[in-house]
């Protein structure tokens, strides 16, 4: 369910120790999100559409383009 998440990270050359850092969490729970084994919190989601320029629908792997919706 979070592959756009790991995959995003990865092209962005980072790793989930500094993506944790960002959302103010562990690495480990951070990996977890990953994994699909703990669910994202919403607020979670929302700072990593906004750090990636993306929508929380791709994040969530409902759709396939990236681009964020308009405002």
């Amino acid at each position: 369910m979070y592959q756009h998440i790991k995959d995003l990270r990865e092209d962005n050359d980072l790793t989930q120790q500094q993506v944790a850092e960002l959302l103010n969490i562990s690495q480990t729970t951070y990996s977890r999100y990953e994994s699909g084994t703990l669910d994202i919190p919403s607020s979670s989601l929302i700072a990593l559409a906004k750090y990636y320029k993306t929508s929380v629908d791709y994040l969530l792997g409902l759709t396939k383009n990236k681009t964020p919706y308009d405002k």
